[in-house]
């Protein structure tokens, strides 16, 4: 009978991750999902996930992750969807400004040689 490495994956300690830091970790995890069906306003309990992240050690990364995974749905880093989408929406125009003032620069520069 072979014996198992000592390098195998269930032997090595994992590595600690982000979410185990988490101030929400333990929670319900449909806190941070509201769907406005428990008869309070939506609004509401997403103001009540981002109490969380108020105090949360890792509101960055987790946002990060968001953003990275494109999470569509729920409050992640301290902002809802509708946060996140506008943060993408202005990353993009900023991205699309500054290609077209580089594009400028360049022709400027072509033209000046």
């Amino acid at each position: 009978m072979a014996r198992p490495s000592r390098y195998a994956p269930d032997n090595l300690p994992r590595p600690r991750h982000w979410t185990q830091d988490a101030a929400c970790a333990g929670e319900k995890t449909a806190v941070f999902f509201p769907a406005g069906t428990t008869g309070t306003p939506i609004e509401i309990d997403v103001q009540y996930a981002k109490t969380f992240c108020d105090r949360c050690p890792v509101r960055g990364q987790c946002l990060a992750h968001a953003l990275t995974f494109r999470e569509d749905h729920g409050v992640w880093g301290g902002l809802d969807e509708n946060e996140r989408a506008e943060m993408i929406r202005q990353a993009r125009l900023e991205a699309e400004r500054r290609r077209r003032r580089e594009r400028e620069e360049q022709a400027r520069a072509g033209a000046a040689a």
